[in-house]
């Protein structure tokens, strides 16, 4: 059994909620500068110079690239063989949110209370999911999640007859309705099967996966670039100033369900696509 003190969970969350809101992945930065290359509309070409010239600009000079520096969304890949010494796991995640911020200067946007709506001031609670996997090291990944992005998002529960078509029809009617809202060019995140909310879960996992990295099954790759095609003809584009790029890529998920049910969710994501891990 090996130990992990939670004092270097707490520094290493804080850590990574500052790197997540100063830094884009490489894979999101590339995906802008693809997209240029292939946007037909020049207002739309604009807007996907100024995300890099912002990539670069919060990158170099550690400030946010985004005034909604978001919800602190934590995922644990916590090893069956690790003891966690010295405090609580939890409470030591939400204090490595709270030192990240604070120290970061990033913008506190959690209320305690949803209909009271007082700020908590410090950007707790994060949002923790675990997921206990072999092995005696622990995998923490810090996605925050913007506001205006996550109202976009949408679940269904699908009859099973709808099948496929009702499944695109689904994704492709979140998308046109959200329009500029979520501050596109997306990421689209989906989850299909699983429960009501196992499938809410796939679809933000499905934000995590490098953009274009194509699901491991054919079908399901096959899906996702039929859905970007579908989705890029929307002319929603970049900011929803019209153009091509209303998408970088569809990222889907699946897992099995009940004979009955066909639930559906799609998790959008502004084109800050941010999150960082770490293997301790």
């Amino acid at each position: 059994m090996r130990t992990i003190d939670c004092e270097v969970i707490i520094s290493e969350v804080a850590r990574l909620c500052q790197e997540a809101n100063f830094k884009l992945e490489d894979d999101v930065v590339q995906s802008f500068k693809c997209s240029y290359e292939t946007e037909v509309s020049q207002s739309g070409k604009e807007i996907l110079n100024l995300l890099i010239e912002n990539a670069a600009i919060a990158a170099n000079e550690s400030i946010p690239m985004c005034q909604d520096t978001g919800v602190a969304v934590v995922f644990l890949e916590l090893g069956q063989d690790t003891h966690i010494i010295n405090g609580n796991l939890y409470k030591a995640i939400n204090e490595g949110v709270r030192k990240g911020y604070q120290e970061g200067y990033l913008r506190k946007s959690m209320v305690a209370h949803p209909l009271e709506r007082v700020n908590t001031g410090d950007n707790t609670p994060a949002v923790i999911h675990t997921r206990i996997v072999p092995g005696d090291q622990v995998k923490i990944t810090v996605a925050p999640k913007g506001g205006g992005s996550e109202n976009m998002s949408a679940l269904k529960m699908l009859k099973p007859a709808e099948g496929v078509e009702g499944v695109k029809n689904f994704i492709l009617e979140t998308v046109e309705n959200a329009g500029p809202n979520p501050c596109p060019p997306l990421i689209v995140g989906v989850g299909i099967g699983g429960t009501m909310e196992k499938c809410a879960l796939l679809a933000k996992e499905a934000l995590l996966r490098s953009v274009g990295e194509p699901h491991p099954m054919p079908d399901i790759a096959e899906l996702e670039q039929e859905l970007l095609g579908k989705i890029n003809n929307l002319g929603i584009g970049p900011s929803g100033l019209g153009g091509r790029t209303t998408a970088l890529a569809v990222h889907i998920e699946i897992f099995g369900s009940h004979i009955a049910s066909l639930p559906v969710a799609v998790n959008l994501n502004c084109h800050a696509a941010r999150h960082k891990s770490v293997v301790i």
